[in-house]
C-alpha cells in the first residue's frame, strides 16, 4: 500500500470494480461525505452491483432501514461528519447483522479497528490508500460470505473455504505494505508447516500452526510506512515501534473467537530461547511451541529474501546461521530439525505454491 494520493484510492477502486464479474442481484451501499467519491464509484459499479449512496451516516441508516431486504454489503469511510463510519457500521449492525461490513479507514490505530472488529461485526478492514487486488479480493468475499450465510443449505466445506480465502486474503494483503515482503507470510507458513510436520506435531494442531503463520505479521498493519520500508538499519525509536507489532498481533486475533487459540503463538514468535527477545522476554520452554516454529521459518525468510536494505543470502548462509543460533535464538532441538529437513526446504523455497498445496491443512480441508 503506497502512500498516494486520494485520486489515485479513486482510480484504484474503479479498476478493482471494473474487472468484477456481473453480479445484479447484489445492492451495495456506499457511504462516503465526499460526492466525488460517490459518484465514481456509482458510475464504475454500474451493470455490476445495484448502488446506493449516502453522505454521513445518519443518511445511511436511514437507507438501511428502507432497503434492509437487498443491502447485501456496505462499504463506509471512517473519518465523516456528523456520525463516525464505526458507530455507522455499529448502528447498522443492529439493524442488519448479516450485512457485510467493511470500513475504510486512513488510520492505522489499534484501537479503532479493535474497536471496529468487536462492536461492528466487520468482515473487513481496509487502510486507505489501499492495493487494488486486496479490495478487490474483500469486495468478493464479502458477497461471497452474504451468499453463504443467506443460503440454508451450504455444508460446512464451503465455510472452510471462505474462511481459508479470507486469511489468504488478509495475509497477502498485509504483505502487499512492503514491495520486499511480498509472499513472506505465505512461505514463513509453508516453512512451518513442513517443520510441524518433521517433529510430528499432532494433525489437529497443524491448521492452528499454518493459520499462524498467515497471520503472524498481522500487526505490522499500525507500522507506519515509513517504518516497515526504511532502506536502511532503524533508529532506537523507530526498533520500539516496531518491536509493538507482536503485541498489536496479539490485540487483534485475541478479538476473534475463532482465532484467540492462536494468539499466544503469534504474539510471541520473537521471543528468544536464551530469554532476549520481545515482547516479554520469555526463554525456552515458556514460549508456545508454535511460536518457536515460526520464529524459524520466519528468520530463514527474512535472511533468503531480498530487502530494502539488502539482498538475499543464499541457502546455505541461511542454514549455518540456523544452526549457530540453536541454543540462543531458537529451540535447539526444532534448530537442529530445520538444518536435518534443509533439502525439503530448499526444495518448498524455490517451488513455493506447489509445496504450499502439497503441505496446506487448510487447502485440504476444502478440496
Amino acid at each position: 500500500m503506497l502512500n498516494v494520493k486520494s485520486d489515485f484510492l479513486l482510480d484504484s477502486v474503479k479498476e478493482i470494480i471494473s474487472t468484477s464479474a456481473v453480479q445484479n442481484e447484489h445492492t451495495i451501499l456506499i457511504v462516503d461525505d465526499e460526492i466525488n467519491n460517490l459518484q465514481l464509484l456509482k458510475r464504475t459499479l454500474r451493470g455490476k452491483y445495484h448502488i446506493l449512496t449516502a453522505s454521513n451516516g445518519l443518511e445511511a441508516l436511514e437507507t438501511l432501514k428502507e432497503n434492509i431486504d437487498s443491502v447485501s454489503l456496505i462499504v463506509s469511510d471512517h473519518k465523516m461528519p456528523i456520525m463516525e463510519g464505526t458507530k455507522f457500521l455499529e448502528e447498522a449492525n443492529t439493524i442488519a447483522p448479516d450485512v457485510i461490513k467493511i470500513l475504510l479507514t486512513g488510520f492505522s490505530d489499534i484501537e479503532i479497528i479493535t474497536d471496529a472488529v468487536n462492536k461492528c461485526n466487520l468482515f473487513q478492514y481496509i487502510l486507505k490508500p489501499f492495493d487494488p487486488q486486496e479490495l478487490q479480493e474483500v469486495i468478493k468475499n464479502g458477497i461471497d460470505k452474504f451468499d453463504l450465510v443467506s443460503s440454508k443449505s451450504l455444508i460446512l466445506k464451503d465455510l472452510k473455504e471462505l474462511f481459508y480465502k479470507t486469511i489468504k486474503s488478509i495475509s497477502s494483503a498485509l504483505d502487499a505494505k512492503d514491495e520486499y515482503t511480498h509472499g513472506h507470510s505465505m512461505r514463513v507458513t509453508l516453512y512451518s508447516i513442513i517443520l510441524a510436520k518433521a517433529v510430528n506435531v499432532p494433525e489437529n494442531q497443524l491448521e492452528m500452526i499454518e493459520i499462524s503463520g498467515l497471520l503472524h505479521d498481522i500487526g505490522k498493519i499500525a507500522i507506519p510506512q515509513a517504518i516497515l520500508c526504511k532502506a536502511g538499519k532503524l533508529s532506537d525509536e523507530e526498533f520500539v515501534i516496531m518491536k509493538t507489532h507482536p503485541s498489536n498481533s496479539e490485540k487483534l486475533i485475541s478479538s476473534i473467537k475463532k482465532l484467540e487459540n492462536i494468539a499466544p503463538g503469534i504474539k510471541h514468535h520473537h521471543e528468544r530461547w536464551d530469554g532476549r527477545g520481545y515482547p516479554d522476554k520469555l526463554a525456552g520452554e515458556d514460549i508456545p511451541y508454535s511460536a518457536r516454529i515460526i520464529a524459524i521459518a520466519d528468520t530463514y525468510d527474512a535472511m533468503t529474501s531480498t530487502r530494502s536494505y539488502r539482498k538475499a543470502l543464499t541457502h546455505e548462509i541461511a542454514i549455518d546461521e540456523i544452526q549457530k543460533c540453536a541454543g540462543s535464538q531458537f529451540d535447539p532441538v526444532l534448530a537442529q530439525k530445520f538444518v536435518e529437513i534443509q533439502d525439503t526446504i530448499r526444495a518448498a523455497k524455490e517451488n513455493p505454491d506447489e509445496y504450499y498445496l502439497k503441505y496446506s491443512s487448510l487447502y485440504k480441508e476444502i478440496q
